[in-house]
């Protein structure tokens, strides 16, 4: 089975909900100033807190990152240029020049991602090792889905905000047949406590960039990742395999989940 080896991590957002005061407290100076500039890839967590996430990257064996940044984002280039100490894997960048969506993120990486395969994550997200193994054992278009009610149980995301998490819907098999953005109280109701919720940790090949570039913008004025998806599915042919994950993610949205990100990775040994 060929691996996946190429990642992408999307860390161009404008960070508009990190900007703002925390209401509980509870961080440092420090911790407030990079959050008030919206940089969630850099909170101070001992360490900038992408660097746990590219830590568990190295560890099942990844050995190749593209960050996604946008031009004015120096400090993320300086750091990782010239401060992190990356002795077992390489980063490189990509320029989104304006947040136009995720969809318009994975696209800036196509040179990166050349003719190989690559996952493609969230940079305010700490997804676990097991996640990523599933993801570098193989090479064709794939997502990890996360028990919904593991998320409950274990992540540091309130249930009443993990609702409101896309549903993913695949057969028995284990092909996807479509995501459920925003899922209704029906829909919620027929995938039960151990849904799969979508937390944008994919592994795509390059047709999902024919994809990005086919699709029109969404009703809230972004190209989707989602909808760049679905064009390859039905358009291109593309057929991609869920893989379940019975461990959290950790959410790093907002000032007040600086805490309790730390209290959960904070203590972590980390090499790059």
């Amino acid at each position: 089975m060929k691996k996946t080896t190429k990642a992408v991590i999307m860390a161009r957002g404008l960070g508009t909900r990190m900007r703002k005061a925390a209401e509980g407290g509870g961080i440092s100076d420090k911790q407030a100033s990079v959050a008030a500039k919206g940089i969630k890839a850099l909170i101070p967590i001992k360490r900038p807190f992408l660097d746990y996430v590219i830590h568990n990257l190295a560890e099942v064996g990844f050995t190749d990152v593209c960050l996604i940044i946008g031009e004015e984002h120096h400090s993320i280039r300086d750091y990782y240029d010239h401060e992190a100490g990356l002795s077992r894997i390489r980063v490189s960048y990509a320029i989104q020049k304006d947040p136009k969506g995720t969809a318009d993120a994975v696209a800036a990486a196509e040179s990166f991602a050349g003719n190989d395969s690559f996952i493609v994550m969230n940079s305010d997200n700490y997804y676990p090792c097991a996640a990523f193994e599933k993801l570098h054992h193989g090479n064709d278009a794939g997502l990890v889905g996360f028990d919904k009610q593991v998320m409950i149980d274990e992540s540091n995301v309130a249930a009443d905000r993990l609702m409101g998490y896309a549903i993913v819907e695949h057969s028995e098999k284990g092909e996807m047949i479509t995501i459920h953005e925003k899922p209704c109280e029906a829909v919620m109701a027929k995938f039960g406590k151990h849904a799969l919720l979508s937390m944008n940790c994919w592994r795509f090949t390059k047709s999902i960039f024919e994809a990005c570039r086919n699709i029109e913008l969404s009703k809230r004025g972004e190209y989707e990742l989602t909808d760049a998806v679905n064009y390859d599915i039905d358009e291109l042919g593309a057929q991609y395999t869920v893989m379940a994950c019975k461990e959290p993610v950790l959410d790093l949205s907002c000032q007040d989940d600086i805490a309790s990100v730390a209290a959960r990775i904070g203590d972590m040994e980390v090499k790059l």
